[in-house]
């Protein structure tokens, strides 16, 4: 693999909606799939987080972030990534809030240039794929050569790693 990547996700661990429950996961469902990623691709891994948590309670999560995506709110991170531009590729993953990616995530989008970088999406979910985060990336890294995303379900992430793989496989050939 020529160039370095990048693997940058936002995740949330604790109460989550999982196959029409709630229930209270140690590690969240995107920090699972980026884990997998780094195994396959051996790339750099950053976690994207917000200063501010959010709620444990998941339904007080969800209005949150519905408040914060209807305020287009830019929560501060806890860190930068540190040589940005020492990466060719950044694979970005996230749990599709509200039909995108949480607000920390165009945090990230906007505190770094990234034209001439290559952004690869992928999103866990319970039902709503990719929703409208791709053409958000666009929009806000315009730039950068945004390729197709992979959508994962949240609740058979941990039983995804052929799926990535194979996923993943066509970014990797072409580094």
């Amino acid at each position: 693999m020529s160039g370095k990547s990048l693997i940058a996700y936002f995740t949330r661990e604790g109460n989550n909606y999982v196959s029409g429950n709630i229930v209270n996961l140690s590690i969240g469902n995107t920090e699972v799939a980026a884990k997998i990623l780094q195994k396959i691709t051996e790339a750099d891994l950053f976690r994207i987080e917000a200063v501010n948590p959010y709620p444990e309670d998941y339904t007080e999560c969800t209005e949150v972030a519905k408040k914060e995506l209807q305020q287009s709110a830019r929560p501060e991170l806890t860190s930068m990534v540190d040589d940005i531009d020492s990466y060719d590729v950044i694979f970005l993953g996230y749990p599709n809030w509200w039909g995108t990616f949480p607000m920390p995530v165009f945090t990230f989008l906007e505190d770094y240039d990234l034209s001439g970088k290559k952004i690869v999406p992928f999103c866990t979910h319970e039902g709503s794929g990719m929703g409208r985060s791709e053409s958000d990336i666009k929009k806000l890294c315009p730039g950068a050569k945004v390729e197709k995303g992979l959508a994962i379900k949240g609740s058979s992430v941990k039983g995804a790693e052929k799926e990535i793989y194979k996923w993943a496989q066509k970014y990797l050939t072409s580094m």
